[in-house]
Protein backbone atom coordinates (compact mmCIF):
# COMPACT_ATOMS: atom_id res chain seq x y z
CA UNK A 1 0.00 0.00 0.00
CA UNK A 2 2.81 2.35 0.92
CA UNK A 3 4.61 2.05 -2.56
CA UNK A 4 1.49 2.67 -4.50
CA UNK A 5 -0.09 4.98 -2.24
CA UNK A 6 -3.28 3.19 -1.39
CA UNK A 7 -4.88 4.81 1.28
CA UNK A 8 -7.96 3.29 3.25
CA UNK A 9 -11.14 5.47 3.64
CA UNK A 10 -14.73 5.39 5.05
CA UNK A 11 -17.68 6.83 3.08
CA UNK A 12 -20.71 8.62 4.14
CA UNK A 13 -22.59 5.42 3.89
CA UNK A 14 -20.47 3.52 6.53
CA UNK A 15 -18.33 1.96 4.13
CA UNK A 16 -14.34 1.30 4.09
CA UNK A 17 -12.78 1.74 0.59
CA UNK A 18 -9.68 1.77 -1.10
CA UNK A 19 -8.33 5.16 -2.69
CA UNK A 20 -4.95 4.92 -5.07
CA UNK A 21 -3.11 7.13 -6.95
CA UNK A 22 -2.29 4.81 -9.60
CA UNK A 23 -5.79 4.81 -11.45
CA UNK A 24 -6.57 1.37 -12.98
CA UNK A 25 -4.28 -0.79 -10.30
CA UNK A 26 -6.75 -1.90 -7.84
CA UNK A 27 -9.75 -4.25 -9.23
CA UNK A 28 -12.71 -3.91 -6.79
CA UNK A 29 -12.10 -7.38 -5.94
CA UNK A 30 -8.49 -6.66 -5.04
CA UNK A 31 -9.54 -3.94 -2.98
CA UNK A 32 -11.99 -5.86 -0.75
CA UNK A 33 -9.53 -8.76 -0.42
CA UNK A 34 -7.27 -6.06 0.58
CA UNK A 35 -9.89 -4.24 3.19
CA UNK A 36 -10.26 -8.07 4.41
CA UNK A 37 -6.76 -8.30 5.41
CA UNK A 38 -6.21 -5.37 7.13
CA UNK A 39 -9.70 -6.13 9.09
CA UNK A 40 -10.65 -2.17 9.47
CA UNK A 41 -14.09 -1.16 9.80
CA UNK A 42 -14.66 1.58 11.50
CA UNK A 43 -13.59 5.77 10.11
CA UNK A 44 -11.02 5.87 13.20
CA UNK A 45 -9.06 2.74 12.11
CA UNK A 46 -9.40 3.78 8.41
CA UNK A 47 -7.94 7.47 9.77
CA UNK A 48 -5.05 6.10 11.68
CA UNK A 49 -3.72 3.48 8.51
CA UNK A 50 -4.04 6.59 6.67
CA UNK A 51 -1.56 8.66 8.44
CA UNK A 52 0.90 5.95 9.03
CA UNK A 53 0.37 5.45 5.55
CA UNK A 54 1.11 8.84 4.22
CA UNK A 55 4.26 9.25 6.68
CA UNK A 56 5.73 6.02 5.24
CA UNK A 57 5.11 7.48 2.08
CA UNK A 58 6.57 10.79 2.59
CA UNK A 59 9.85 9.07 4.27
CA UNK A 60 9.96 6.63 0.98
CA UNK A 61 9.77 10.00 -1.23
CA UNK A 62 12.62 11.45 -0.02
CA UNK A 63 14.43 8.24 -0.24
CA UNK A 64 14.15 7.82 -3.52
CA UNK A 65 14.36 9.58 -6.90
CA UNK A 66 11.28 11.65 -8.06
CA UNK A 67 11.25 9.26 -11.59
CA UNK A 68 9.88 6.13 -9.23
CA UNK A 69 6.98 8.10 -7.49
CA UNK A 70 3.58 7.53 -8.35
CA UNK A 71 3.16 9.66 -11.28
CA UNK A 72 0.47 12.36 -9.89
CA UNK A 73 2.95 12.73 -7.07
CA UNK A 74 5.91 13.88 -9.25
CA UNK A 75 6.66 18.26 -9.57
CA UNK A 76 6.58 18.17 -13.52
CA UNK A 77 3.39 15.82 -13.92
CA UNK A 78 1.98 18.13 -11.05
CA UNK A 79 2.43 21.53 -13.27
CA UNK A 80 1.14 20.07 -16.11
CA UNK A 81 -1.75 18.82 -14.60
CA UNK A 82 -2.59 21.97 -12.15
CA UNK A 83 -0.15 25.04 -13.32
CA UNK A 84 2.45 26.40 -12.23
CA UNK A 85 0.83 28.66 -9.80
CA UNK A 86 -0.19 26.20 -8.18
CA UNK A 87 2.73 24.22 -7.12
CA UNK A 88 4.12 24.43 -3.93
CA UNK A 89 7.78 26.50 -3.89
CA UNK A 90 9.65 23.30 -3.41
CA UNK A 91 7.91 21.58 -6.18
CA UNK A 92 8.94 24.70 -8.30
CA UNK A 93 12.86 24.84 -7.58
CA UNK A 94 12.47 20.80 -7.72
CA UNK A 95 11.80 21.43 -11.75
CA UNK A 96 14.63 23.78 -11.79
CA UNK A 97 16.99 21.52 -10.02
CA UNK A 98 16.04 18.25 -12.09
CA UNK A 99 17.54 15.78 -9.69
CA UNK A 100 18.68 14.62 -6.33
CA UNK A 101 21.39 13.50 -4.78
CA UNK A 102 22.17 10.21 -3.45
CA UNK A 103 19.37 9.02 -0.49
CA UNK A 104 17.67 12.27 -1.43
CA UNK A 105 14.85 13.79 -3.95
CA UNK A 106 15.35 16.48 -5.55
CA UNK A 107 12.62 18.13 -3.82
CA UNK A 108 14.14 16.75 -0.67
CA UNK A 109 17.18 18.84 -1.95
CA UNK A 110 15.14 22.22 -2.70
CA UNK A 111 13.81 22.00 0.51
CA UNK A 112 17.33 21.96 1.74
CA UNK A 113 17.99 25.21 -0.12
CA UNK A 114 14.84 26.65 0.98
CA UNK A 115 15.36 25.86 4.70
CA UNK A 116 19.47 27.02 4.32
CA UNK A 117 18.51 30.46 2.81
CA UNK A 118 15.19 31.12 4.60
CA UNK A 119 12.88 32.15 1.21
CA UNK A 120 13.29 32.53 -2.48
CA UNK A 121 14.48 35.97 -2.19
CA UNK A 122 17.06 34.64 0.37
CA UNK A 123 18.35 32.26 -2.44
CA UNK A 124 18.16 35.15 -5.45
CA UNK A 125 20.40 37.26 -3.13
CA UNK A 126 23.23 34.47 -2.14
CA UNK A 127 26.55 34.56 -4.49
CA UNK A 128 26.52 31.50 -6.34
CA UNK A 129 29.62 30.45 -4.32
CA UNK A 130 27.07 30.06 -1.30
CA UNK A 131 24.52 28.35 -3.14
CA UNK A 132 27.32 25.92 -4.84
CA UNK A 133 28.64 24.51 -1.14
CA UNK A 134 25.01 23.08 -0.53
CA UNK A 135 25.61 19.62 -0.73
CA UNK A 136 24.08 17.74 -3.96
CA UNK A 137 23.79 20.98 -5.15
CA UNK A 138 27.05 22.39 -6.87
CA UNK A 139 28.09 24.72 -9.56
CA UNK A 140 25.71 23.45 -12.19
CA UNK A 141 22.45 23.63 -10.00
CA UNK A 142 23.33 26.66 -8.48
CA UNK A 143 23.99 28.57 -12.25
CA UNK A 144 20.47 26.70 -13.11
CA UNK A 145 18.82 28.59 -10.28
CA UNK A 146 19.98 31.66 -11.01
CA UNK A 147 19.15 31.55 -14.56
CA UNK A 148 15.74 31.20 -13.59
CA UNK A 149 15.02 33.23 -11.38
CA UNK A 150 16.86 36.02 -13.56
CA UNK A 151 14.33 35.36 -16.12
CA UNK A 152 11.62 36.12 -13.34
CA UNK A 153 13.10 39.60 -13.11
CA UNK A 154 13.56 40.17 -17.45
CA UNK A 155 9.95 39.68 -16.93
CA UNK A 156 9.35 42.56 -14.58
CA UNK A 157 11.84 44.58 -16.66
CA UNK A 158 10.47 43.69 -19.94
CA UNK A 159 6.58 44.86 -18.59
CA UNK A 160 8.60 48.07 -17.21
CA UNK A 161 9.63 48.70 -20.99
CA UNK A 162 6.34 48.66 -22.42
CA UNK A 163 5.66 52.22 -20.51
CA UNK A 164 4.44 54.62 -22.68
CA UNK A 165 5.32 57.92 -20.45
CA UNK A 166 6.27 58.77 -16.69
CA UNK A 167 4.44 62.17 -16.25
CA UNK A 168 3.32 60.93 -12.43
CA UNK A 169 5.23 60.07 -9.52
CA UNK A 170 2.85 57.16 -9.14
CA UNK A 171 4.12 56.25 -12.54
CA UNK A 172 8.01 56.63 -11.85
CA UNK A 173 7.88 54.39 -9.07
CA UNK A 174 5.54 51.93 -11.15
CA UNK A 175 8.81 51.68 -13.41
CA UNK A 176 11.40 51.56 -10.73
CA UNK A 177 9.70 48.82 -9.21
CA UNK A 178 9.46 46.76 -11.81
CA UNK A 179 12.99 47.61 -13.89
CA UNK A 180 15.26 48.54 -10.84
CA UNK A 181 13.93 47.12 -7.43
CA UNK A 182 14.48 43.38 -8.26
CA UNK A 183 18.02 44.20 -8.64
CA UNK A 184 18.41 46.82 -5.82
CA UNK A 185 16.49 45.70 -2.80
CA UNK A 186 19.22 42.98 -1.72
CA UNK A 187 22.29 44.89 -3.42
CA UNK A 188 24.93 45.56 -0.28
CA UNK A 189 26.37 48.90 -1.69
CA UNK A 190 24.74 51.57 -2.96
CA UNK A 191 24.07 51.46 -6.91
CA UNK A 192 23.66 55.04 -8.80
CA UNK A 193 21.55 55.02 -11.88
CA UNK A 194 19.66 57.17 -14.27
CA UNK A 195 16.58 56.61 -16.28
CA UNK A 196 16.38 58.58 -19.90
CA UNK A 197 13.54 60.49 -21.39
CA UNK A 198 12.62 62.14 -24.33
CA UNK A 199 10.83 64.85 -24.82
CA UNK A 200 7.61 63.08 -23.80
CA UNK A 201 8.90 61.61 -20.83
CA UNK A 202 9.26 58.05 -22.43
CA UNK A 203 12.20 56.11 -21.19
CA UNK A 204 15.06 55.70 -24.39
CA UNK A 205 17.35 54.31 -22.07
CA UNK A 206 18.74 53.51 -18.59
CA UNK A 207 22.44 53.86 -17.12
CA UNK A 208 24.29 52.60 -14.07
CA UNK A 209 26.29 56.10 -13.16
CA UNK A 210 28.28 54.18 -10.12
CA UNK A 211 28.37 51.66 -7.25
CA UNK A 212 29.42 52.49 -3.67
CA UNK A 213 29.77 51.64 -0.66
CA UNK A 214 26.62 50.24 2.10
CA UNK A 215 26.15 53.92 3.38
CA UNK A 216 27.28 56.08 -0.07
CA UNK A 217 28.09 56.63 -3.25
CA UNK A 218 29.87 58.76 -5.78
CA UNK A 219 28.68 60.69 -8.25
CA UNK A 220 29.52 63.11 -10.52
CA UNK A 221 26.87 65.42 -12.19
CA UNK A 222 28.79 65.76 -15.30
CA UNK A 223 28.58 62.26 -15.74
CA UNK A 224 24.72 62.28 -15.56
CA UNK A 225 25.08 65.14 -18.14
CA UNK A 226 27.23 63.16 -20.38
CA UNK A 227 24.64 59.75 -20.64
CA UNK A 228 21.64 62.72 -20.96
CA UNK A 229 23.62 64.20 -24.00
CA UNK A 230 24.67 60.69 -25.40
CA UNK A 231 20.82 59.82 -26.04
CA UNK A 232 19.45 63.68 -26.78
CA UNK A 233 16.97 63.34 -23.52
CA UNK A 234 15.22 65.98 -22.47
CA UNK A 235 14.66 64.51 -18.85
CA UNK A 236 16.36 62.29 -16.13
CA UNK A 237 14.75 60.24 -13.23
CA UNK A 238 17.74 59.52 -10.43
CA UNK A 239 17.30 56.15 -9.19
CA UNK A 240 19.61 54.68 -5.77
CA UNK A 241 19.22 52.15 -2.89
CA UNK A 242 19.47 52.40 0.54
CA UNK A 243 21.09 48.99 1.62
CA UNK A 244 19.82 49.40 5.36
CA UNK A 245 16.27 49.60 3.93
CA UNK A 246 15.62 52.83 5.13
CA UNK A 247 14.39 55.46 2.64
CA UNK A 248 14.41 58.54 3.56
CA UNK A 249 16.85 60.57 2.26
CA UNK A 250 20.02 61.76 3.54
CA UNK A 251 21.78 65.18 3.86
CA UNK A 252 24.22 64.10 1.93
CA UNK A 253 20.95 62.50 -0.87
CA UNK A 254 19.25 66.12 -0.96
CA UNK A 255 23.02 68.10 -1.70
CA UNK A 256 23.79 65.29 -4.43
CA UNK A 257 19.91 65.93 -6.09
CA UNK A 258 20.49 69.84 -5.85
CA UNK A 259 24.07 69.96 -7.71
CA UNK A 260 22.82 67.06 -10.18
CA UNK A 261 19.51 69.16 -10.79
CA UNK A 262 21.79 72.23 -11.00
CA UNK A 263 24.10 70.87 -14.25
CA UNK A 264 21.34 69.40 -15.73
CA UNK A 265 19.50 72.40 -16.05
CA UNK A 266 22.88 74.35 -17.40
CA UNK A 267 22.24 71.88 -20.65
CA UNK A 268 18.51 72.37 -20.71
CA UNK A 269 17.77 68.81 -19.36
CA UNK A 270 15.26 68.42 -16.82
CA UNK A 271 15.67 66.04 -13.43
CA UNK A 272 11.96 64.79 -13.31
CA UNK A 273 12.30 62.95 -9.53
CA UNK A 274 14.74 60.96 -7.63
CA UNK A 275 13.70 57.14 -6.18
CA UNK A 276 15.29 55.97 -3.09
CA UNK A 277 14.40 52.63 -3.48
CA UNK A 278 14.20 50.36 -0.04
CA UNK A 279 14.00 46.45 0.52
CA UNK A 280 10.34 45.77 0.83
CA UNK A 281 7.82 46.19 -2.34
CA UNK A 282 6.48 49.11 -1.59
CA UNK A 283 9.61 50.75 -0.10
CA UNK A 284 10.13 54.10 -2.15
CA UNK A 285 11.12 57.34 -1.38
CA UNK A 286 10.28 60.01 -4.17
CA UNK A 287 11.85 63.40 -4.08
CA UNK A 288 8.84 64.54 -6.16
CA UNK A 289 5.92 63.91 -4.00
CA UNK A 290 7.77 65.00 -1.09
CA UNK A 291 8.38 68.28 -2.96
CA UNK A 292 12.26 68.21 -3.01
CA UNK A 293 12.18 68.97 -6.84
Amino acid sequence: MVANAIYPMYSKKGKVYLRCSKKGLLTEERANDIIRQLNINTADECEKLRGKIKRMVAERKSTRPIKEWVKEERPREMLVQLGAENLPLAKLLAIILRTGKDGMSAEELARTLLNRFGSLRGIDSAPISEISKIDGIGLAKAVQIKAALELGKRLFKEKAETKKKLNKPDDVIGYVSEFYAPYLRDKQKEVFSVILLDIKNKPIGNVEISKGSVNATVVDPKEIVRAASLKSASSVILVHNHPSGETTPSSEDVELTSRISYACDLVGVNVLDHIIVGKNADDFYSFATEGLI
